[in-house]
């Protein structure tokens, strides 16, 4: 259990932390460096992530960090979060995420800067920062829904299901839960039959004509939760969750 990289041309990165993939900082961590070393690694043409369990992610650890009385969990999570989400977008290979059951927070800062999301009919995404106490990812969650839809989430906390992204293209492919890994695996084949080096130049080049910074506009971001915090308001909301 843990964070699970299997190397290969299609390399498949899984996210098992029962119950619910919730991940604690070190877990964030460990998710960026098996992202970054899958990039690094020239024989590496495509990167399959996915979780095992109940859902994709849901975000960070709020237990752990209810167990701190300072803030170097906060810290610590921020940190890791924004190496992970930073992990998956500057991927020197197309990374595909496949989600399914619930996606929120984190990990929609996951497969918002995945390349492309393949999900199962059971797949729901939000962000529930709001009644957290806390703000981050709606940069990413901007890449997968209107701006409209992405203001009404973000003040709501309302979720939006795999159907819905697909309609507005955001989710390639929709497909039962037990055939989601396949489903991925097709698309990542797609992609891994194609010449290496000028897949690996394509990511470079449509990361490049981007018109929104990811790193610097989830720091942003960020920066707000901090704040949050220092009012109190982070520590109030945490205490009622369960």
């Amino acid at each position: 259990m843990g964070i699970e990289l299997t190397p290969g041309p299609i390399a498949e990165i899984v996210m098992d932390v029962p119950p619910v993939n919730a991940l604690t900082v070190r877990g964030w961590h460990d998710l960026a460096r098996a992202v970054r070393q899958a990039g690094e690694d020239p024989a590496t043409r495509v990167v399959v992530l996915r979780g095992e369990g109940r859902g994709f992610n849901a975000g960070v650890d709020i237990k752990e960090m209810q167990s701190d009385r300072g803030h170097a969990v906060l810290v610590g999570a921020n940190r890791g979060c924004f190496a992970a989400f930073a992990a998956v977008y500057e991927c020197e290979v197309p990374v595909i995420a496949a989600v399914h059951g619930h996606c929120l927070g984190g990990g929609v800062g996951l497969a918002g800067n995945a390349d492309i999301v393949v999900a199962g009919d059971d797949a729901y995404f939000g962000l529930p920062e709001v009644d957290r106490g806390a703000l981050g990812a709606a940069t990413h969650l901007a890449r997968l829904v209107p701006q409209h839809l992405m203001r009404a989430m973000v003040y709501t906390c309302r979720n939006v299901t795999a159907q819905e992204l697909h309609a507005f293209g955001s989710v390639l492919r929709v497909t039962s839960k037990d055939k989601l890994r396949e489903a991925a695996f097709e698309v990542a084949a797609q992609i891994a039959g194609k010449d290496p080096y000028v897949i690996r130049r394509a990511k470079e080049s449509l990361n490049g004509i981007d018109p929104v910074d990811v790193r610097r506009s989830y720091r942003f971001e960020q920066g707000f939760t901090f704040e949050l915090n220092l009012m109190g308001k982070g520590e109030e909301h945490r205490r009622r969750f369960g």
